[in-house]
């Protein structure tokens, strides 16, 4: 399903892709997932998101900005950690993941427990600890919708993935 699929009311918990598309922007998903985070905004659809994934957008967001300010096209992580002082000219990537909380998506914070309870989940439905750590969250909120354009979780019953296409 896509994410035009998601009706009026519903509850959704954002992967950090949709995120990463919309601010970056990606010139083939971007466009859908400004429309998302617009219905979002508006109040149409009541969103979720996890500090973990917040973090996760911030350092792609952060590799995306330093790949097109310094023009590096490879090891970005590593020419940021060998110059780590280019770090202070991005400010792009700070600016969006602090717009995340004001388009009116939920931020939860992750519980110590949930980290054992993501552990099991990532055996039992194969999937990398990251991603599994959003299935415990959602969960542990009662969430079945899910925004993301990852395919892993289609292996997840009872998880509903619309994705931006």
């Amino acid at each position: 399903m896509t994410f035009a699929a998601l009706a009026a009311g519903a509850s959704v918990f954002l992967d950090a892709n949709p995120l990463v598309y919309h601010f970056a922007p990606d010139p083939v998903f971007g466009p859908t997932c400004h429309q998302l985070l617009s219905r979002i905004a508006s109040g149409d659809i009541l969103a979720y998101t996890s500090t973990h994934v917040l973090s996760e957008t911030a350092h792609h967001l952060m590799t995306l900005e330093a790949s097109s300010i310094f023009g590096w096209k490879a090891k970005i992580v590593q020419h940021l950690k060998q110059q780590p002082g280019s770090i202070q000219n991005l400010t792009n990537f700070r600016k969006s993941v602090e717009q995340v909380p004001q388009l009116g998506i939920r931020v939860l914070a992750i519980p110590s427990p949930l980290i054992a309870l993501a552990a099991a989940l990532s055996q039992q439905h194969d999937l990398l600890s990251n991603d599994a750590l959003i299935l415990a969250v959602m969960q542990q909120q009662g969430l079945t919708n899910l925004a993301s354009n990852d395919t892993d979780f289609d292996r997840v019953p009872g998880i509903t993935r619309y994705a931006p296409a």
